[in-house]
C-alpha cells in the first residue's frame, strides 16, 4: 500500500543556516528518534541549533501540536548522535534525526511532576514507569497529535529511502549489534547512548511503531 504523502503539503520550512549542516547527499540507512529537552516550540529549537559552532541538528522537529517543522533536506546530515565510536561521523551521516518536542525526564516534588525548570507538568500529560527508565520513573508524554504525525513521517521516509520499519524492542537500550553498527532500521538516541533517556517507551508511542 502506497504511503500517504497528504500531510507534506503542511510541513513548516524553517531552514537552518547552510553553515550549520551538511549539504552532502548520503545514503540513508537508520532513522533516529530524540526528544528535545523542551518546551513545545519547534522554531525555537531550530533557532538554538543555529548558535552553535558543531553543525548539530536534525532534518525534523515536531511540535506538540503535531505541527512538522523542517530545518534541512533528510538527504542531507548534521550530527546529532554525539557517540565515541569511530564510526560516529558515519552514523550521522547515514541516518535521519526526528526530534519530539518534549520536556523528557521529570522529578516527583512535593506531589507535583516539574522539569529541570521546576516547572509543573500536569498529571495526565506524565509517564509513570513502574521501574526507572534510564535513571528515572517519570517522564512528560507525547502528545497523539506528535505521534500521528510521527507515523506519517516515518512512513514516507522509509519508504523514499528503502529503510525498513520492522519494531526492534532493542531500541530502548544501546545496541552495538544493530544501531551502532549501522544495521538498517529505526532506533532512538538511547540505542546509541548509555547516557541519553530520548525517547522512553511510553506504550503509545511503541503501538505507532508495531504499527507501522
Amino acid at each position: 500500500m502506497k504511503t500517504n504523502t497528504d500531510f507534506l503539503k503542511q510541513i513548516v520550512q524553517y531552514p537552518l543556516d547552510k553553515t550549520q549542516y551538511f549539504q552532502e547527499k548520503y545514503t540513508k540507512r537508520q532513522i533516529v528518534l530524540h526528544n528535545t529537552v523542551s518546551s513545545g516550540n519547534a522554531k525555537n529549537v531550530i533557532a538554538g541549533w543555529n548558535k552553535n559552532s558543531e553543525r548539530i541538528g536534525v532534518a525534523f522537529v515536531i511540535d506538540r501540536e503535531g505541527i512538522i517543522h523542517q530545518s534541512f533536506s533528510s538527504a542531507h546530515w548534521a550530527h546529532h548522535l554525539g557517540t565515541n565510536e569511530l564510526n560516529n561521523t558515519l552514523l550521522n551521516k547515514q541516518s535521519i534525526g526526528i526530534e519530539l518536542c518534549n520536556w523528557g525526564q521529570l522529578k516527583l516534588q512535593k506531589s507535583k511532576y516539574v522539569n529541570y525548570l521546576n516547572q509543573e507538568i500536569p498529571l495526565d500529560k506524565v509517564s509513570v514507569y513502574e521501574s526507572p527508565f534510564r535513571g528515572s520513573f517519570y517522564y512528560q508524554k507525547y502528545t497523539d497529535k506528535q505521534l500521528k504525525s510521527l507515523k506519517n513521517l516515518i512512513e514516507y521516509l522509509c519508504e523514499l529511502y528503502k529503510i525498513p520499519k520492522n519494531y526492534k524492542s532493542e531500541m530502548w537500550d544501546i545496541s552495538r549489534s544493530t544501531a551502532l553498527s549501522g544495521s538498517p532500521g529505526i532506533y532512538t538516541h538511547v540505542s546509541y547512548r548509555k547516557d541519553k533517556s530520548d525517547c522512553h517507551p511510553q506504550s503509545e508511542l511503541i503501538e505507532i511503531l508495531k504499527s507501522l
